[in-house]
């Protein structure tokens, strides 16, 4: 099967910009969208530990769910030319059952320090409860010990008393705000979180939350330091192009390519690289496709589908052809 990417909202420039999308949850993705993702221009990803939609019981089900985003998702990605990090941490939500979260925590010291980890997120808050507080205070600590930049989630209730909560608390715990990526601002928190010097992250859902005509006039009015642009594309009504479909709006609104290409690339690469390991060497040069290889004898591919081996080009595109 012949499969065309999806176009933009707008048409893209002639010359494709590359993008990165900080915040992805590519475990509730099919290969569909990274093929898509690939031709759209968008080279590489950051996958942050979340929620699954169903509590988890056992710290086993961490442990693997960590393994999986350090292998087989990273695995996954590779075959489509795009370069795929994470970042580890106990999601907000789960830290409410209390008796599972210190066995996470028990878990997360061997992970964080682990090759293509480039955060410790996302954390924070969902209800604001003590539990969320003391888990979050945890992570804070750990990132801090370990040097790692911190993925803030802010909660969907009560989000601006709940955002400068997460940036008091971090600040308390002596994590600077240039080490801090404040996730899932709007209009309403936007100044807080850019007046504190944090970097403040934007997340693009179809038909709620921030939509990309929104941002492009929270970029007209705030400018482009420290602002970046993310799909948190999950299990749920999400768009894993929401960036370069954002990125072509911004051109179609007179905002110039240096600035779209700081808000869906530069911002998330400057604030990620903190970590020491996301570079822009990892993929300016071409990189090598095979889909022959295989991952724990697993291969992407199903019986009678032609592999695709060749290049993908500095500029962010793959052959159109990248699933037969």
């Amino acid at each position: 099967m012949h499969h065309q990417s999806i176009k933009p909202l707008h048409t893209m420039t002639p010359n494709k910009m590359m993008y990165i999308d900080p915040h992805i949850h590519m475990t509730s993705r099919t290969t569909d969208d990274y093929a898509r993702m690939s031709a759209a221009g968008i080279v590489a990803i950051i996958e942050p530990s979340f929620w699954l939609g169903q509590p988890r019981t056992e710290a086993g089900s961490f442990k693997d769910y960590f393994s999986s985003l350090l292998g087989w998702e990273r695995f996954r990605a590779s075959q489509f030319g795009i370069k795929h990090y994470c970042t580890i941490g106990l999601n907000s939500k789960e830290a409410n059952n209390e008796a599972l979260a210190e066995q996470v925590m028990e878990l997360l010291p061997l992970f964080v320090c682990k090759e293509g980890v480039v955060g410790v997120g996302e954390i924070g808050y969902d209800d604001q409860t003590t539990a969320e507080d003391k888990y979050y205070r945890l992570q804070l600590d750990l990132a801090k010990e370990v040097g790692l930049p911190v993925q803030i989630h802010t909660p969907h209730r009560d989000k601006k008393a709940g955002t400068i909560r997460s940036m008091e608390v971090a600040m308390e715990h002596g994590v600077q705000p240039h080490m801090v990526i404040v996730d899932h601002n709007n209009e309403e928190t936007v100044k807080d979180t850019l007046d504190r010097g944090f970097w403040a992250a934007f997340t693009i859902y179809p038909n709620s939350k921030m939509g990309n005509e929104r941002m492009a006039e929270i970029v007209k009015q705030y400018g482009t330091e420290r602002i970046i642009v993310n799909s948190a594309a999950d299990w749920g009504v999400s768009d894993p192009l929401s960036v370069p479909k954002t990125a072509s709006l911004m051109l179609d609104r007179g905002i110039s390519a240096e600035d779209v290409r700081k808000v869906c690339y530069q911002n998330a690469l400057d604030a990620f690289g903190q970590s020491g390991q996301m570079s822009e060497s990892d993929w300016l040069q071409a990189v090598q496709v095979d889909q022959r290889d295989k991952f724990s004898d697993n291969s992407i591919l199903r019986g009678g589908q032609e592999p695709f081996v060749g290049e993908r080009k500095a500029t962010g595109q793959i052959e159109d052809n990248i699933i037969r």
